[in-house]
């Protein structure tokens, strides 16, 4: 079967285990013809060879997003369900009457770079189902650290997350070694250049790194938040809903790292972090317009 760019296949050798879209097919110096493959929903960039793929017919691929959909919804309803509990001890603190007529809501805005722009669009569609406000651009990993502090500078976030693909290379067995991924010195660049512009953990939150990211590296560059500890696929809204957790909790709280890393979909192995302040902010009077 001809294989083209934007078709969905995955991978015989693998078990088919994770669906992927071709990026582009290349040939390689000895003649032979690779695929270069995106995870349709987590944050993998790989090469195949062509015989080693398999196109998806229409029925896989429904059944494949209605079970990414379902994951989602069950995520988004532990969102609210969260929110709703915050909200009713803030209304307990401070008295029901009073904060539901007198004061009004800022959640922690958002400026998110994405190296894919396919999950810009997913994640900028669940900011909105959230009320996080947020920003989006689609830029290449490549291109975050030459673009990442004007893009600061004009949008003067809270949060920040720097994500897109990542992958250690074939044949791997030394993890800290940064040239071993395709993009996390990447990201590792562009945390680092931000931190030059704004030092300060709590003053503005970083989240950065996609799968199998060098977690470590990312971190020590400034990140509070970077995947992936033990060098697993994420999915492509774990970003969100770990902003959603920041941009929810209160300045006046650290944002508990085991119960934001709970949100996630993959979970400990592919997000972690360190202590940080939330970035939701209560404010008085409401404005009568």
């Amino acid at each position: 079967m001809l294989l083209k760019a934007g078709d969905i296949v995955v991978r015989k050798s693998y078990g088919g285990d994770i669906f992927f879209k071709i990026k582009e097919i290349l040939t390689s110096e000895q003649g032979e013809k690779e695929a270069i493959l995106v995870g349709t929903d987590v944050r993998l960039m790989v090469d195949a060879p062509l015989d080693d793929l398999e196109k998806q017919d229409a029925t896989s691929i429904l059944h494949y997003r209605h079970e990414c959909i379902m994951t989602r919804a069950t995520s988004l309803r532990q969102v609210f369900a969260q929110r709703e509990q915050d909200r009713e001890g803030r209304l307990l603190h401070r008295g029901r009457t009073e904060m539901e007529n007198d004061f009004f809501e800022v959640p922690g805005r958002v400026l998110h770079l994405d190296g894919d722009e396919d999950y810009l669009e997913k994640c900028m569609g669940t900011y909105r189902q959230l009320n996080v406000p947020a920003f989006g651009f689609a830029i290449s990993e490549k291109e975050q650290p030459s673009r990442v502090v004007s893009l600061v500078k004009e949008y003067n976030p809270d949060i920040l997350v720097l994500t897109g693909h990542d992958a250690f290379k074939k044949g791997t067995k030394d993890f800290s070694i940064i040239e071993n991924y395709k993009h996390s010195q990447y990201f590792i660049e562009a945390v680092r250049k931000v931190r030059q512009f704004v030092p300060g953990r709590d003053d503005l939150v970083v989240f950065a790194g996609a799968c199998q990211s060098h977690y470590e590296g990312i971190l020590a560059a400034g990140a509070n938040f970077a995947s992936s500890p033990e060098r697993v696929m994420i999915h492509a809204y774990d970003p969100v809903f770990v902003v959603e957790r920041l941009a929810y909790t209160s300045i006046n709280e650290n944002v508990s790292i085991k119960d934001i890393i709970r949100t996630t979909i993959t979970g400990a192995g592919g997000v972690g972090g360190i202590e940080t302040r939330g970035r939701y902010r209560l404010g008085y009077p409401k404005s009568p317009y």
